[in-house]
């Protein structure tokens, strides 16, 4: 008689360690559509959880009794542990295995969302945050480089786009599943809804998934390499968060920091390529392979501007364009689901052999579309509509799409299968980093510019200037039609023309944002070039 699925499940660790690595691929191959929705599941709820509280901070700093500044640790914490992990999701794997590794991620990163969710103060809440982010790294690393493992080729093309639309679906809809759950419930629930999306990813990593290698557990662990790891990411991720909020290197904390990640992460390098460092916990050796360092580069370019205008976008449609945080969610919809349409088109030619579209050629696309909608932003007015922001947004979510997919064939398709663990969680980091990087840089940016820009503008307003003078007059006569007295009307004249002064001066700003994502687009259009077709009988694609 045929065991049950349970049964078989059941009894598979033991039925691993007695007849090897043969019946326990042949297990996972025949439960890998299963397993591929656990890992779909895990990934997009870790995903989820770095959009969803972005619309709740300020009932968050209400109930908690934090500032505004102070509430952005919330997400700073999740996104600090997230980068430290990141590059060590390859040597947990090896060291406690696949379906250990990832099954407590998932069981750690559920636990953390109810303690979130029930937290009663800021540092409470912080510290969940910090432990969800640690484990999160494993929902999308090593869920990724484990699904390449599960299907034969010819199924990567289904397989590829479908773990992809998880990953962007679930961000996508975030702010407005936030919002909502916000409005008809409480901030809570944000962190709550994870709780059975956790708990059925676990079940089935759990009861499904098994290791077809043993776990090294007996190789020595490269502590040191582990701590300036932690030393290097940790200060520089904190570096980027609090530099613009600090007056970067006016403040003597972040410049000592900044001194201590360079030294840091320079003596990690050093360090993992040491040849008497036999088990580092990096495999950096993998950056020899010039896909993958263009990759890299590419990535970390992409997360520059993916994050960037995630970032800068909401900012303009809630300050300028007056939306709610909801609305803004539903602005930015259509460009997701134009995202996941480009992922599926690509995914289906990048993975399928008998094609004859260079992946380049594709990755070249999705920089022309990201520049088409960087330029078409540049040109928007304090006027500007919703309906004005569609076709830029639309096209950004395209160019999502071109720029991911095809990255990651060209990045991971010529690394050995050994290789590819290390190579998605390094792709990752940089996608990460990329994205730290380019908020901070066009936070600070953009507030520079908005005082060059409102300097410019108030020099023109002056006796001398005609239009001026005009404005302020009709001004003044409107307000004293209203009851105003002439010196009431005057001051109440000018104080509108402030306003719309320094309306004109941010919106100023953020075109002047938008071209410089712009233009560091372009700035990697080189890189192309070294990176190269995955040869026959290479590593499959992960994705990223």
């Amino acid at each position: 008689m045929e065991n049950s699925p349970a049964m078989e499940g059941g009894v598979r660790g033991k039925l691993g360690r007695k007849h090897g690595a043969a019946e326990a691929a042949a297990i996972n191959f025949r439960y890998r559509w299963l397993i591929l929705g656990g890992l779909i599941l895990a990934a997009a709820m870790e995903v989820l959880d770095t959009t969803i509280i972005n619309v709740a901070q300020a009932q968050m700093a209400g109930n908690l009794g934090a500032t505004t500044q102070d509430i952005a640790w919330v997400s700073t914490g999740y996104i600090l542990a997230n980068v430290v992990v990141l590059p060590m999701t390859a040597f947990l794997t090896a060291r406690f295995g696949r379906k250990n590794y990832l099954t407590a991620s998932i069981m750690i990163f559920t636990i953390a969302s109810f303690f979130c969710g029930a937290s009663h103060s800021l540092g409470e809440i912080v510290i969940w945050r910090i432990l969800q982010g640690a484990a999160g790294a494993a929902l999308i690393s090593t869920a990724q480089a484990s699904q390449v493992q599960f299907f034969p080729p010819e199924e990567q093309p289904i397989v590829q786009p479908l773990f992809l639309m998880g990953l962007v679906v679930a961000p996508t809809i975030g702010p407005s599943l936030g919002g909502w759950l916000t409005d008809v419930a409480s901030w809570h629930w944000c962190f709550f809804i994870n709780i059975p999306l956790g708990a059925l990813a676990g079940f089935i990593v759990f009861a499904f998934l098994h290791d077809t290698e043993a776990p090294r557990s007996d190789e020595p662990v490269d502590w040191a390499g582990v701590g300036l790891l932690t030393v290097g990411l940790g200060t520089l991720q904190y570096v980027l968060e609090e530099g613009e909020r600090n007056d970067w290197f006016a403040d003597p904390s972040i410049f000592r920091l900044t001194v201590i990640s360079v030294l840091s992460l320079i003596a990690l390098v050093v360090w993992q390529l040491s040849p008497r460092n036999t088990h580092p916990v990096m495999n950096l050796r993998v950056l020899k392979n010039g896909s993958l360092t263009a990759g890299i580069i590419l990535f970390i370019s992409v997360g520059f501007g993916l994050y960037g205008v995630s970032y800068m976008y909401p900012l303009l449609a809630q300050t300028v364009q007056g939306l709610t945080a909801y609305q803004t969610g539903m602005a930015m919809l259509p460009g997701g689901i134009a995202t996941a349409f480009s992922i599926v088109f690509c995914a289906v030619i990048s993975s399928d052999p008998k094609s004859k579209i260079d992946a380049r050629v594709l990755t070249l696309l999705g920089i022309g579309f990201s520049v088409t909608a960087m330029w078409l932003f540049m040109h928007l007015n304090s006027q500007s509509s919703v309906g004005d922001t569609f076709w830029p947004l639309l096209i950004r979510g395209v160019s999502i799409g071109f720029l991911f997919v095809p990255v990651n064939t060209l990045a991971i398709g010529n690394l050995k299968p050994a290789e590819v663990n290390q190579g998605v969680g390094l792709l990752g980091l940089a996608r990460q980093l990329g994205g730290s990087i380019g908020i901070a840089m066009l936070a600070t940016y953009l507030s520079s510019q908005i005082h060059v820009n409102r300097a410019h503008l108030v020099n023109n307003i002056s006796s001398d200037n005609g239009v001026f003078n005009e404005r302020l007059a009709g001004l003044q006569g409107m307000l004293s039609s209203h009851g105003y007295g002439v010196v009431e009307a005057h001051q109440g004249a000018l104080r509108i023309i402030d306003q719309t002064l320094m309306r004109e001066a941010v919106m100023l700003s953020y075109n002047h944002t938008f071209l410089f994502i712009m233009f560091v687009s372009i700035a990697t259009i080189p890189t192309l070039f070294l990176l190269r077709k995955p040869k026959a009988g290479a590593a499959p694609t992960a994705m990223h």
